[in-house]
């Protein structure tokens, strides 16, 4: 018992730290990209396919299982627990997954570091468990997800929650109790580095009864059809067994260079509002200034999607909620007398849950991103609706459809074989 208590303890430690490391990390690398694109505007047309090749090649040959978004290998490990000794959850798929990320933002790609901090996570909290001769359990791996959620967005409570929603089959009270004490400790060790702060910004505007009952079936109805498009589209991408879907699987590298190019393209015609997370925009969104184009939903849907196909590491949490921001910006149109900022968060909450369905989820780091106590009836009524919209449109979620793929390849050894599955 003491030496679980102590394997969690520094594996929660260990993560918060990582995790602030990742953090400004990527926030450099964009910085860095940012700067670089404002001297030489079409550069990005050479550069990011390049580097979208370039690591969809390293990530096939050196780290499989270091490619999309993260959470489908921990789910897949969830479900095997044999699958958590794997390379899923190594601690070099786990740098890896950190190096190249990073080097995605710095090419301009539209990934977040919310999905790879929880595979980065659990691997930590694996390898502690490993080094202190302590079995690993589900419930190892759900906490380490759980606190990697909370460290990377600021938001314990999300964490916790992300835990029972997604990444807890069965929540036991034991799980209960190490996921909880892995989240605050690596939330203590946060908020002694990076301190206190609102990811998005505070955002103090509320909506009357009337609006919500208005604005909340449209949010959440087009929010849902559209997030679960997005949804619909990764899996087809990941598992049909159309001609096309196959001959776009076999050609990977190929293929990440086209979406590449894409991203490119469109970061350039929109004067680089698209370029990585999307964070800068969405947060300016949040806080009322209107000054961001119209194209901003609909050109950042098309480069998450882009880059999300590619097959390259990084993940969709913060990118759809830039893309739920700018549809909510679009929402805001059709009600103009409700305050925008409170219209773009329901666009955010609606879209969110139709890629990820997890409306719990969606809600609790909405409002802990952004302060935003006043909106949760409305988050919620969203919420509902969209992740109903959502299943109409794609029977299965997201991350779970993901996960069987990567729970088979991480059945069969040969890296020629694990390059058949993208996320």
């Amino acid at each position: 018992m003491a030496r679980r208590r102590a394997a969690t303890i520094a594996g929660a430690v260990a993560l918060g730290l990582v995790a602030i490391v990742f953090a400004r990390m990527g926030d450099l690398a964009q910085k860095v990209f940012t700067e670089f694109q404002a001297q030489h505007r079409y550069a990005p047309l050479i550069l990011t396919p390049l580097v979208f090749a370039g690591t969809v090649a390293a990530t096939l040959r050196w780290a499989p299982a270091a490619k999309g978004s993260g959470i489908p290998q921990v789910m897949a490990a969830g479900h095997d627990i044999q699958l958590a000794s794997s390379r899923l959850l190594a601690l070099p798929t786990a740098i890896a997954k950190l190096l190249l990320t990073t080097l995605m933002l710095l090419a301009g790609g539209s990934v977040g570091r919310e999905g790879p901090t929880v595979q980065v996570a659990a691997a930590i909290m694996v390898t502690c468990h490993r080094f202190l001769r302590v079995p690993i359990s589900a419930g190892v791996l759900i906490a380490g997800g759980a606190a990697g959620v909370a460290a990377a967005f600021n938001t314990p409570l999300a964490g916790v929650v992300f835990a029972i929603e997604e990444l807890a089959a069965a929540f036991e009270q034991k799980v209960a109790v190490l996921v909880m004490g892995a989240v605050v400790i690596s939330g203590l060790v946060s908020l002694a580095v990076a301190g206190d702060y609102v990811y998005f910004g505070a955002m103090r505007q509320t909506l009357d009864v009337r609006s919500v009952l208005m604005v909340t079936p449209v949010a959440g109805i087009a929010g849902g059809i559209l997030g679960g498009l997005f949804a619909r589209m990764m899996l087809a991408f990941a598992r049909s067994a159309h001609p096309a879907f196959l001959a776009v699987r076999a050609r990977p590298v190929t293929l990440a260079f086209a979406c590449g190019l894409v991203v490119a393209v469109v970061g350039i015609v929109t004067h680089g509002s698209t370029w990585g997370t999307g964070y800068e925009t969405t947060r300016h969104m949040i806080e009322g200034q209107d000054d961001t184009s119209l194209w901003f939903g609909p050109a950042k849907f098309l480069a998450t999607a882009a880059t999300a196909v590619s097959g390259a590491p990084g993940g969709i949490f913060a990118p759809s909620l830039s893309v739920g921001a700018g549809f909510g910006q679009l929402l805001a149109l059709c009600f103009p007398d409700d305050p925008m900022p409170a219209v773009i968060l329901l666009g955010m909450v609606g879209y969110f849950v139709g890629v990820v369905r997890a409306p719990l989820t969606a809600v609790i780091i909405l409002m802990e991103t952004t302060a935003s106590r006043g909106m949760i009836v409305p988050l919620f009524l969203t919420a509902i609706i969209a992740d109903a919209a959502s299943t109409l449109v794609c029977k299965e979620k997201l991350y779970h459809g993901l996960s069987r793929g990567f729970a088979r390849a991480a059945a069969q050894p040969s890296p020629a074989q694990s390059t058949q599955e993208h996320t």
